[in-house]
């Protein structure tokens, strides 16, 4: 399995090394692979994609992923996404080997990194790593605090501890469970992980129970040219060629204006439910009668939820039946490519449910969706796929700001299932600078390189975030320079007031007055502070004021004239 390629078969478990940097994950990664993948430096953050292989001396397929250290301030601005990715492997993960170093001993952050594995609820092995001595396992009580029962020290450089460590993985990860039998009759097609559920859809009277009917082979479902007569969801068990099926019949969805019925309206929500439990969906369409509006708001529904799906034209029979088939399947698919034109990437089959025609076709299709879901694309070949897709068609400028893509990777869903469609997580400078004509230029980029037939690509897009939310979020223990610098200023400010009232407990403000209180303080203040008179003793005599203000008119007239 390459490194660069993170693809599991359905069967791998997968275990995820976790930890801060500098503990020895990459070391640790290399030696359960059994060969040098990952680059192994003493300089704290040289890791930061997630790295996949097999573990070598298991005795059931298990996977491995190798992650970049979490919780530390890195100096470079890859901080959010190396945190990205390991969120990624731990959602993705059946187990996780939480890493320490027991030279250096606890640290904060590896109290931090416990407290948010154990928020996920999945079963942790702690592994003190650089324990070249058997002198260092004394250092397993220290970090005894952390609360993880499955404790394992070793030497990822030496070898030192590692079959002990392989034996504590496969014990807890379990024995994989036999493959369920789909012949046997206690076989529960919702717990077969391979079983794939596949929800037939559409409008009313568009031969969606006679379809289902005919896959089977038996009258399962009730057949009527009266509209809704379907109102349950039927679930039904079908094996072709020795892949399993949960075929499920739903009621036909009609435009809400007509739904004047409860029951109907409950038959209604158990379809859209179905199209959320179903891997795949299957959108029946009248080929008769083309594709309508409601047809349109079914697809819609599909495409929120996120759903594979294929487009299944029934009564074809009934389509031009005095034409060539090569002419009449362009046609076809001329008329529901142009009305269903954002369902472009979904497969469409034309068959005939009364006649039992083409019905084969419909699990070919199925089958390439499936392989199209298997297959992914590397996180470097993704880059730079899309780096350049961006270099040859820069996007536009939006208020003096253009779209910036700082990196992206493929996301592995944590529940696994026959057929996932793929998650694509973008990490870009703001969100708003994607628009939709050019979030559709990246996603026919990818298909161009990627099939991805009856797959919808969905993005996640992610905001860089700032250095102070970064540096606050990475070590709740350092405390920001702007914050230390307000506080210093606040104290010192409080130590050179002479009125500061110095007392243990806090600090009371006292509340705002009103204008009222205000004026009727500052009319009482005035009362109190009566205005200051003259001494008697530097009183002037009238007489000498009336001189004074004499010669002060002489010299405003003397200088007229002049």
């Amino acid at each position: 399995m390459s490194a660069s390629r993170p693809i599991f078969s359905r069967s791998d478990r997968v275990v995820a090394i976790v930890g801060r940097p500098n503990v020895g994950k990459s070391a640790l990664f290399n030696r359960l692979a059994g060969r040098r993948i990952a680059i192994v430096h003493d300089r704290p953050g040289v890791t930061r994609d997630r790295l996949s292989a097999s573990l070598k001396d298991a005795s059931f397929p298990i996977s491995i992923m190798d992650t970049g250290g979490i919780g530390a301030t890195l100096d470079d601005d890859f901080g959010t996404i190396v945190r990205a990715e390991a969120d990624i492997a731990i959602t993705a993960a059946d187990l996780i080997v939480f890493v320490v170093d027991a030279l250096s001993g606890m640290h904060p952050i590896d109290q931090s990194v416990a407290e948010k594995l154990r928020r996920q609820g999945k079963p942790v092995i702690l592994g003190i790593n650089k324990a070249d001595d058997p002198k260092h396992d004394l250092v397993s009580a220290d970090f005894a605090r952390l609360g993880f029962k499955t404790v394992r020290s070793f030497s990822a450089e030496h070898g030192r501890g590692i079959p002990q460590l392989i034996d504590a993985i496969e014990s807890t990860l379990g024995p994989p469970a036999e493959p369920a039998d789909p012949d046997a009759e206690d076989y529960d097609p919702n717990a077969d992980p391979r079983c794939v559920r596949l929800a037939i859809v559409g409008r009313p009277n568009v031969g969606k129970s006679s379809l289902f009917n005919a896959i089977l082979d038996d009258e399962r479902a009730i057949v009527s040219e009266v509209a809704g007569t379907t109102r349950d969801a039927v679930d039904s068990f079908y094996n072709h060629r020795g892949h399993p099926f949960l075929l499920m019949d739903t009621a036909g969805i009609r435009r809400q204006a007509k739904v004047d019925d409860a029951v109907e309206s409950y038959s209604v929500r158990r379809a859209e439910r179905s199209i959320r439990r179903a891997d795949i969906v299957a959108l029946v369409v009248d080929a008769a009668r083309g594709v309508t509006a409601q047809e349109r708001k079914i697809a819609s529904i599909i495409v929120e939820e996120n759903k594979p799906c294929l487009i299944v034209a029934n009564k074809f029979d009934l389509y031009h039946p005095d034409g060539e088939m090569k002419a009449r399947l362009e046609e076809l698919e001329s008329h529901v490519r142009r009305e269903l034109f954002f369902l472009h990437y979904a497969p469409l089959v034309a068959v005939s449910a009364k006649s039992r025609d083409r019905l084969g076709k419909i699990f070919g299709a199925v089958d390439k969706v499936r392989a199209a879901s298997d297959s992914q694309l590397g996180t470097g070949a993704f880059n730079r796929l899309l780096q350049e897709a961006i270099t040859r068609t820069p996007p536009p400028a939006i208020g003096g700001k253009r779209f910036k893509l700082f990196y992206a990777t493929l996301a592995r869903e944590e529940k696994q299932r026959p057929i996932i469609a793929p998650r694509l997580v973008l990490f870009v400078n703001h969100e708003s600078l994607m628009t939709p004509t050019y979030r559709r230029y990246l996603e026919n980029t990818v298909r161009a390189q990627m099939t991805y037939e009856g797959l919808p690509i969905r993005f996640d897009v992610r905001e860089r975030e700032q250095r102070k939310a970064r540096r606050t979020e990475k070590d709740p223990h350092v405390r920001d320079p702007d914050e230390d610098a307000a506080a210093s200023h606040d104290e010192a400010s409080t130590k050179d007031s002479p009125n500061t009232r110095r007392s243990k407990g806090p600090a009371r403000t006292a509340p705002r007055p009103s204008r009222k209180q205000a004026a009727a303080r500052d009319a009482s203040s005035a009362r109190k502070t009566p205005k200051k008179k003259r001494p008697s003793s530097q009183k002037v005599p009238k007489s000498q004021r009336r001189d004074r203000a004499k010669k002060k008119t002489a010299r405003r007239g003397a200088g007229r004239n002049r």
